[in-house]
């Protein structure tokens, strides 16, 4: 396990990220440029070498409720790749980026997605409105793409094509 001191070392060397100080000896580092609301990248980095890396964005690590990934055992390799991974998923260009690949809503737009057990959801377009289907049963309907995308990339589904 990486010591507070060598933890810090590594975020720090990354110019992106501005240090916060907070309460009980923690640090946040923040990326002040994102494309998102989200700016807290390290969370409560604390002295005995616990602290939280935003992954929300990202998939493969293994996040809370919040898309935190708790890097108290992570190796150097692993946090550098974790921050820079975090860093690009914030940035203004990913936020813009989302939007391009959301289909255009046509009437019968339609897209499959694959959960973490190969159980497949619909997603359908009809009425200004798009639909989660799970085999003929209305699960969820959402006013846009990326609401729905969202909540199917929370709960663990990768689009797997239309």
């Amino acid at each position: 396990m990486l010591t507070f001191e060598q933890k810090l070392e590594i975020i720090e060397s990354f110019p992106e990220l501005q240090r916060k100080d907070v309460s009980l000896g923690r640090v946040n580092f923040q990326y002040e440029d994102s494309g998102f609301d989200r700016k807290n990248v390290v969370y409560h980095l604390h002295k005995n070498g616990n602290g939280f890396v935003y992954a929300g964005h990202l998939r493969g690590y293994p996040t809370d409720e919040k898309g935190l990934v708790n890097i108290r055992d992570f190796t150097e390799e692993e946090l550098r790749r974790l921050l820079a991974d975090s860093i690009r998923s914030l940035s203004p260009d990913a936020a813009g980026a989302s939007k391009p690949s959301a289909p255009s809503p046509a009437e019968g737009s339609e897209e499959l997605w694959t959960g973490p057990d190969g159980h497949i959801l619909r997603l359908f377009y009809e009425d200004e409105l798009w639909y989660l289907y799970d085999r003929q049963n209305l699960e969820s309907a959402f006013e846009t793409y990326e609401e729905a995308e969202e909540y199917l990339q929370e709960e663990g589904f990768t689009r797997s094509g239309a």
